[in-house]
C-alpha cells in the first residue's frame, strides 16, 4: 500500500466511519483486559464516545473533541488513573489487535500505532 502524503491519517483510515468501527472494537478488548478493564467505568458509552472524537481529531478530520471538550490536555485527563508501562502497551496492544480487526492494511497499523504510541507512553505516571 502506498501512504499518499498529501491526506490526513484520518482520510488514509477511512474516515467517521472506520474511526467508529476501530474504538468499537477496541473497547471490548480493553474492557476484558485484566490491566485495562478496572481503569474504566461500567458505563463504557461515554467513553467510546470521547475516544471517537479524539482519534478523529488527532489523525486529521474534524476537531470534535475540542469543539465539546476544550483543549484535549490528554496527559492532565489521565493523571487520575495508575498508568504503568505495561499497561501503556496493554493499551497499545489493544489498539493493534482493533486496526487489524477492522481490516487496516499492515502498513497503515504500523503507522497508525506508531503515531499512538507517543502518547500511550507519554502517559505513564506509575511505575506501580
Amino acid at each position: 500500500m502506498m501512504i499518499n502524503r498529501n491526506i490526513s491519517l484520518y482520510g488514509a483510515m477511512g474516515g467517521a466511519e472506520a474511526i467508529r468501527s476501530i474504538v468499537e472494537s477496541f473497547y471490548p478488548k480493553v474492557q476484558k483486559h485484566p490491566l485495562l478493564g478496572p481503569l474504566f467505568p461500567a458505563d463504557i458509552d461515554p467513553v467510546i464516545e470521547k475516544q471517537y472524537q479524539f482519534l478523529t481529531q488527532f489523525f486529521g478530520g474534524p476537531s470534535l473533541y475540542s469543539d465539546q471538550h476544550g483543549h484535549p490536555m490528554m496527559r492532565a485527563r489521565h493523571l487520575p488513573f495508575p498508568i504503568t508501562p505495561e499497561r501503556a502497551e496493554a493499551w497499545l496492544d489493544c489498539m493493534s489487535r482493533a486496526l487489524e480487526e477492522v481490516g487496516l492494511e499492515k502498513e497503515l497499523r504500523e503507522i497508525v500505532l506508531d503515531r499512538l504510541s507517543g502518547p500511550a507512553h507519554h502517559f505513564i505516571n506509575t511505575t506501580e
